[in-house]
């Protein structure tokens, strides 16, 4: 794959949905949480691991990561996400370069929630894509979306880069504020600039 696209933006910010609306237009989405999903499903690659360097309070019962157990034990200690990275990073790595080089549309979209964080994953695409909205909104998605309370999303935001620190660091801002029709709006004209760029690029 000639011409990657990076899209990130903090939890609940719809990068999922952004997603989906570039898939919708016949473009490949590698979605490194989604991989990262799959190496901590019962029976991962990653389980045997993350086992071994946390215990067996990391997993379920089915074998699957125990994400809430996992969150616990990396807020009350630094040092282990940092361990858990070092298991699922190069593995996320491998998984996604594979699905890059299989990709077949013209551009690809790879869909990483840390990019920012990660100056390895910016050396891999050729833009980078923010998508952002106000942190009340985040707030308002997750506690919606996933059951959590307002003082562990504030963990999980405070632990991630900053709302100006991934502006920064973007090349185009997809404003996620309002209605799915306006975010629907707002991928095309970006869709048919990869595409140009794609072509100049090939």
């Amino acid at each position: 794959m000639s011409f990657v696209v990076g899209l990130t933006g903090g939890i609940g910010s719809g990068k999922s949905a952004v997603g989906d609306l570039f898939a919708a237009r016949g473009i490949a989405v590698i979605d490194t949480d989604a991989i990262a999903h799959q190496l901590t499903a019962p029976g991962g690659a990653a389980m045997p691991a993350i086992r071994a360097e946390f215990g067996d309070a990391a997993a379920t019962a089915e074998g699957a990561l125990d994400r809430a157990a996992m969150r616990n034990i990396v807020f009350a200690d630094p040092s282990a996400r940092k361990r858990l990275e070092a298991i699922l990073h190069p593995l996320i790595r491998v998984e996604s370069e594979r699905r890059l080089a299989s990709a077949d549309s013209p551009y690809a979209i790879l869909m990483v929630p840390l990019l920012v964080e990660s100056g390895d994953y910016r050396k891999r695409v050729d833009r980078v894509a923010v998508v952002d909205c106000r942190e009340e909104t985040q707030i308002a998605r997750v506690m919606r979306r996933n059951g959590l309370a307002r003082p562990e999303i504030e963990r999980i935001l405070a632990a991630q880069a900053s709302r100006a620190q991934r502006l920064e660091a973007a090349d185009d801002v997809i404003d996620n504020d309002g209605t799915p029709d306006e975010l629907a709006a707002r991928i095309e004209p970006l869709h048919v600039s990869y595409l140009a760029a794609a072509g100049r690029f090939g």
